[in-house]
């Protein structure tokens, strides 16, 4: 058989290339468009937070300010908001000690040492239970179990367990898929090397899981900073009195640094001016603390990734 032959044999027939044609412009198309909507839904997410941002910055330009932050409030001035902010930042430092540390604990036991079986998928069913409860139903199960059962009253330490409930199943669970997710070649690696399973999970796993747990202290750190609704029937609904920072007696109620006394947050004062709020600078009031609260959030965000990016470099040596 000659070449003409031969390459008229290995040449596609007309319809048949004709389709190849129409499919590769079917894929170039489908990709174009999957490229456009993942675009779009990623400037979509942009302006949603650029629009919230730049409506609270408006709202609360001419607010805002040193004293607005620093002073105490006033219920015939615009006051300030420095006792409910402080008790926002006492609140998550407080519950985020409780559970970032048990929620990493219980991330590597279910992702290093948990098997397969009947009882992991019962903690993982629990673990999403509990983290679709609305949160007033936490709130209302922190009040019959510690202000009213345990006669602690509305405390601070009460509202910290109750934000622990609430929130260490997704610590666990975020934990947990942070460390699944570095190769196990990693792992096979260091056992190789002659590391035992704790040193492995110490030295490899856990440092390149930082970004991933970092991940999950901020969503955590998120949800705690802004929850009002569980903290409405454990930390207690009120106007803060004037703190005296220089008190540092734990079991003094008086004492900003106690966590036996009622904790109003920012976002429960939030709620309270809303509902209750009858003074002439309420609004302006709400607005400034809903600036500042948007913006903690912010700042905690970013100091929280670098503080990974830190720890990662540091821990790595990448």
């Amino acid at each position: 058989m000659t070449a003409p032959a031969n390459q008229a044999l290995a040449r596609p027939s007309g319809p048949k290339q004709s389709l190849r044609r129409k499919g590769s412009r079917g894929s170039i198309l489908a990709d174009r468009a999957a490229t456009v909507v993942l675009w779009g839904t990623g400037v979509l997410v942009l302006a949603i937070l650029g629009s919230i941002l730049l409506h609270f910055a408006l709202a609360a330009w001419g607010v805002v300010s040193p004293s607005f932050i620093l002073d105490d409030p006033s219920s015939t001035a615009l006051g300030g908001i420095m006792p409910v902010l402080w008790n926002s930042i006492y609140m998550l430092v407080l519950t985020m000690l409780i559970a970032v540390p048990v929620g990493i604990l219980g991330g590597i036991y279910m992702a290093e040492y948990a098997g397969e079986n009947a009882v992991t998928s019962a903690i993982r069913f629990a673990e999403e239970a509990i983290s679709s409860v609305p949160s007033i139903v936490v709130g209302l199960f922190g009040l019959i179990l510690f202000v009213d059962d345990a006669h602690w009253g509305f405390t601070a330490l009460a509202g910290a367990l109750a934000l622990t409930f609430f929130n260490l199943p997704l610590m666990t669970r975020l934990s947990e898929q942070a460390l699944r997710a570095v190769p196990q070649e990693e792992r096979s690696a260091s056992l190789a090397l002659g590391a035992t399973k704790w040193q492995t999970i110490q030295h490899v796993v856990v440092p390149l899981a930082i970004p991933g747990l970092i991940t999950g202290v901020i969503l955590t750190a998120g949800r705690v900073f802004g929850e009002a609704a569980v903290l409405l029937f454990t930390a207690g609904v009120g106007t803060p009195p004037h703190y005296n920072f220089a008190n540092f007696d734990l079991l003094n109620p008086a004492s900003p640094w106690s966590p036996f006394r009622p904790a109003t947050t920012l976002s429960v004062y939030i709620y309270k001016l809303n509902s209750e709020g009858l003074g002439a600078f309420k609004n302006q009031i709400v607005d400034g603390s809903a600036a500042i609260l948007i913006a903690m959030v912010l700042i905690f965000n970013l100091g929280a990734r670098f503080i990974g990016r830190l720890l990662t470099r540091r821990l790595t040596a990448a």
